[in-house]
Parts: structure tokens; C-alpha cells; sequence
């Protein structure tokens, strides 16, 4: 057969689902006991993924929705960004379970209460409409209206919660980039579902981050690591590189040669993302007509380079300033990371307290995070690389 381009079956870009989703079992087996455990009453805790970019963090948050689903649940997600209106996002989660667990039935008083509850919520923060779809529903006070956004958020959860428990089905919140939400509002978060774990209803928020969320939540809340169970997604390990990349190709007919599939796991470190990346390009540099040889690896390993320095890589340092890029260059010129705060500054020949605010806005932008107390990383593998690349 010949190589044909349109056969393709690598996906790099931002939260593709692969065509082969491998080393992510024991993720995916916890969540469902979650979900089913959930179902029948009994407590557990709320998901948070955290981990670099590229891992698959975006994929597995697809992949929860669909267990969600599977048991019958519904399945309601957001991304957050760094200017995120938090109450109106969740009112607009909260609005699109309601309505759909009010589909395609007379609206039921005790749903009729929830989006009462929902208008209340939105009137108080000042938030568009009240529940914009569902005529003559009056809000309803005292239970999302204090003004507090600890209680009035766990008041709607709560609301969702109970709803869900009585049509028999669960209600699944998926939050993705969750760390570009303020402490205040992680707080918020936190609290609500506290509220809804202690009285062992069917609903889940799972989250997504950037490897500083652990830190982030312990600061909003200090039982935070009571209530989450925190999974830190990492690079596929060899064995499970090889797979990724030759299942989805011998699916297509197409034979990887065992050195060029070394040379493609070595080069991606494993990192899902670069997976994808290097398998398409060698699929597309390879004439075939049925293997990929170390040959067309050699061959396709600049041009994914390329792909990754003017994507992946690029539309990260296109959004920083000058000051930000000058320290980004002096964290590069160290070598890889992780990067002392002070060895930083001395590249810069400045002192660390002149460059602090930089080092912060890096870290809020989430082009970089702290793993521990005076030290800093990027948050992008092989970031450091393209740095140097970029500056020649």
C-alpha cells in the first residue's frame, strides 16, 4: 500500500484525543469506580489532574466525559483563562445540567426550585438574564443569594446534586487550564464541593492543571488535599512510547523498523504531544509503501521540529514581554531546568527581588510554575530547547 497522507492516523493538537490512548489506565479505571461509587451513595473524592503541557491531560478530561456519559451521566465542560468570570461560568454550567435533566419532561417542582435557586444566584452577582430559557420561574432566596461565593456556589451544587440523585443520574463538571482560576474562586470551588461530598450526592467536578494546582489548592483550602485525589500525568515510559506510536499504524497496514521507532521515542521524550508530532511527520516524509524506516525518521525529525517550533512552542512566547522574554532567555541559558530563582537573576545580572515581578507574571501566564520554594521551571517540555533554537 502507499503511504497516503489522508490515512494519517496521528493527531497532534491541542486535546486531539490519540489514536491510541495508552499508559492511562489507572486514571481512567479510578475514575469510573469514582462515578459508580458516586451512583450508589458512597463518597468520593474529586479528580485533578495535574502535569506539563503535552502529557494529555485535555484528552483525559474527554475520556471522563465519555465514562460519565456511559453510566448515563451528564457531562458539562469549561476551559479557564486567565480573565475567566467565574460566577458566570458556573451559572452557565449549572443552567446546561438543569435544562438538561429537565429534558423532555414538565418541569418538576423540585427542578423548578433548582433553576429558582440558579436565578437567584445570577441576580445576586449581577450575572445576564435569569435562567434565560425557562418562563415564570421566580428566584428563589436564601439558598444561593447571601453574597458569600463559598455558600452561594455550594448552594447551586447542591441544588444540581439533589435534582440529579432524584432522576436516578449523576451531573459531571469537567474544568480544564483550572489553574488560571483565582484563590478566592479555587476556594469557592472547593467549598461547594465539600458541601456536596457530605451529603454523598451524584456529582463531580474533575479539574485539569499545570503542575503548581497542588500548591494552588492547599493555599485556597487547607483540606483541599482531603477532598481531591490529585494525579500528576507525566510522560509515556519506552514500552508504552512504542505503542502509541505503532498500534495506530499497524491498524493502517504500515510497519515501523525498530530503530526508527527508537529514534522517535528518544527524540519526543515520551511527551504524548511530540508523539504525535513525529509520528505524522514521519508517516508523511515515508514513501513506503508499507514501513517507516530510521531513513525517514532522520528525515522527518527537522521538519517536526519546525512544526513544533512555529506552533506548540511559538504561540507561547508570542504572548510575552520583553522583560518576560529576557528572563525566559536567562532561565534557557542555564541548561534544562528546574532553574534556581537567584542563578536566574545572575544571568540577568540583577538581583532576584528586581526580576520577581517577572518571575511571577511567567508563572500566572503559565508559561512557567514553581516546584519548590526559590525555584523555578518551564512549564512546556523541552522549552528550554527552543529558546536557545529561537535566539539563533
Amino acid at each position: 500500500m502507499d503511504m497516503d497522507p489522508v490515512r494519517n492516523p496521528y493527531s497532534p493538537g491541542a486535546g486531539s484525543p490519540p489514536p491510541a490512548l495508552v499508559g492511562r489506565n489507572s486514571e481512567l479505571e479510578a475514575f469510573d469506580i469514582a462515578i459508580q461509587r458516586l451512583a450508589i451513595g458512597r463518597s468520593a473524592k474529586s479528580l485533578m489532574l495535574t502535569g506539563l503541557r503535552g502529557v494529555g491531560k485535555t484528552v483525559l478530561l474527554i475520556e471522563f466525559g465519555k465514562i460519565a456519559q456511559g453510566h448515563g451521566w451528564i457531562h458539562q465542560q469549561i476551559e479557564a483563562t486567565e480573565d475567566i468570570r467565574f460566577p458566570e461560568a458556573m451559572a452557565m454550567l449549572v443552567r446546561k445540567a438543569l435544562l438538561r435533566l429537565s429534558a423532555g419532561q414538565r418541569l418538576a417542582d423540585r427542578a423548578r426550585r433548582a433553576f429558582g435557586v440558579l436565578k437567584s444566584f445570577q441576580l445576586r452577582w449581577d450575572l445576564p438574564d435569569g435562567t434565560g430559557v425557562v418562563v415564570g420561574i421566580d428566584p428563589e432566596p436564601g439558598l444561593a443569594d447571601s453574597g458569600v461565593l463559598d455558600d452561594d456556589l455550594a448552594g447551586l451544587f447542591l441544588e444540581v446534586g439533589e435534582v440529579a440523585q432524584e432522576q436516578g443520574i449523576g451531573v459531571l463538571f469537567t474544568i480544564d487550564e483550572i489553574q488560571y482560576l483565582s484563590k478566592e474562586h479555587l476556594a469557592a470551588l472547593i467549598v461547594g464541593l465539600h458541601r456536596v461530598s457530605q451529603e454523598q450526592l451524584p456529582f463531580m467536578v474533575v479539574g485539569a492543571g499545570l503542575p503548581s494546582l497542588p500548591a494552588l489548592a492547599g493555599e485556597a483550602k487547607s483540606y483541599a488535599e482531603r477532598l481531591f485525589a490529585f494525579t500528576v500525568i507525566d510522560s509515556l515510559p519506552p514500552a508504552e512510547s512504542h505503542v502509541a506510536l505503532s498500534t495506530p499504524a499497524e491498524n493502517e497496514g504500515v510497519r515501523w523498523n525498530a530503530a526508527a521507532l527508537d529514534s522517535v521515542v528518544e527524540a519526543a521524550e515520551g511527551y504524548p504531544y511530540f508523539l504525535q508530532e513525529f509520528g505524522k511527520q514521519a508517516w508523511d516524509v515515508a514513501p513506503g509503501p508499507a514501513t517507516i524506516s530510521e531513513e525517514d525518521v532522520e528525515a522527518a525529525i527537522p521538519i517536526a521540529v519546525n512544526e513544533l517550533d512555529t506552533g506548540f512552542f511559538r504561540v507561547r512566547i508570542d504572548r510575552t514581554s520583553d522583560g518576560e522574554r529576557a528572563y525566559i532567555s536567562a532561565m534557557a541559558s542555564l541548561g534544562a531546568g528546574p532553574y534556581g530563582s537567584g542563578d536566574v537573576a545572575a544571568a540577568m545580572e540583577k538581583t532576584t527581588t528586581q526580576v520577581g515581578p517577572l518571575r511571577d507574571a511567567l508563572i500566572k501566564r503559565g508559561l512557567c510554575y514553581s516546584p519548590r520554594y526559590g525555584v523555578i521551571d518551564f512549564t512546556v517540555p523541552m522549552f528550554d530547547e527552543f529558546v536557545r533554537r529561537w535566539q539563533h
